[in-house]
């Protein structure tokens, strides 16, 4: 079989970047051309989606004609400053953009609760997928989406630690994923680097060293530190490879593609931001030139993936990977009794 393309975009509003205190959500007048693009090589975007663009009529419209067509999913994405319930967490919590992992438990569990419900009702279906905002997970956090009926999650960056970008001023930085696997496992609540016997499957990013191990591995633990270490050790070594265009990557996402596929693997996981789709929408595509060179990067990369993947949503992988999972174990079963025989 095939492995599965995945596309997770995360659906937000304009240029969060900027910290911007009145939200606006005009990229999503821009998300028609980018599906039209998917569909055309048959691939299916999950759309993790967040507070203002579940509100926005327009996006809810998009995303739920798409979903008649079967051609894409919604998920959940939560930024923790401005989804309800609100609650200060800083002195600004629209500047600092605290983590949802910052906040008390209870907190936690009322956000993503309330989000949940909003985005069932807006789009008349089962939450089933999320990515958590910033890239901030934890065991905490993982047990609520467990108990909220989540079955797929797509928040780890294996090679990648946040440590070094701060939430609340006063905490400790964002998640360490420098450790975590680079396939899909299911989750131990109890620690989310290991697998365990939870119904959440982890669905890590496509992200390698650029350096194959051991020296890899070795600019991953180094860089996982203070902010100094990471810029001499990037002096040494290039950034771990994402499947996710900058404008001048193109390259190495094709040959992170074949570099995937020719290890076995099952799945590739590519994300971008809504707002990246929009000129202005982001610090990387500032304007419609750097779109238009975007989409030439999207082209190639899709027209190879269409080749030699096939296009999925976040669930239909889960449903997938279940599949081969209990296969496995039949088969292991099957194989014990019959040395036993």
């Amino acid at each position: 079989m095939k492995p599965a393309f995945l596309i997770t975009i995360d659906t937000e509003g304009d240029n969060l970047w900027a910290a911007p205190r009145t939200i606006t959500t005009r990229n999503t007048s821009y998300l028609g051309r980018f599906q039209n693009l998917c569909e055309r090589y048959g691939l299916k975007p999950t759309y993790l989606t967040n507070w203002e663009m579940a509100n926005d009529p327009d996006f809810v419209e998009f995303a739920r004609a798409s979903m008649a067509r079967k051609t894409c999913e919604i998920g959940m994405h939560l930024h923790a400053w401005n989804s309800p319930p609100l609650v200060a967490l800083t002195a600004d919590d629209f500047s600092h953009q605290p983590y949802l992992i910052e906040y008390p438990s209870n907190l936690i569990r009322e956000k993503v609760r309330h989000m949940t419900d909003v985005l069932e009702e807006k789009f008349a279906t089962k939450m089933r997928s999320h990515r958590a905002g910033r890239w901030a997970f934890n065991e905490t956090y993982a047990q609520i989406l467990i108990d909220c009926g989540y079955t797929v999650d797509c928040s780890v960056t294996p090679c990648v630690s946040w440590s070094f970008a701060k939430g609340d001023p006063a905490g400790v930085g964002g998640t360490d994923y420098s450790a975590f696997p680079n396939r899909a496992y299911y989750v131990d609540p109890k620690d989310i680097r290991r697998s365990g016997a939870s119904t959440l499957l982890e669905v890590p990013m496509t992200i390698r060293p650029a350096i194959e191990p051991p020296l890899g591995r070795m600019a991953v633990r180094l860089t996982s530190g203070s902010r100094l270490a990471r810029k001499v050790v990037r002096r040494i070594w290039p950034s771990p490879l994402w499947l996710r265009p900058n404008g001048r990557n193109r390259t190495h996402m094709l040959e992170l593609v074949e570099r995937v596929v020719a290890s076995g693997e099952d799945y590739l996981e590519f994300m971008l931001h809504s707002s990246e789709f929009m000129p202005g929408g982001s610090p990387t595509f500032p304007s419609e030139r750097s779109i238009e060179l975007l989409y030439e990067d999207l082209e190639a990369l899709f027209e190879r993936a269409g080749k030699i993947c096939e296009g999925m949503t976040l669930s239909n992988y889960r449903e997938i990977h279940e599949t081969r999972s209990l296969s496995g174990l039949n088969s292991d079963a099957q194989m014990k009794t019959g040395s036993g025989a």
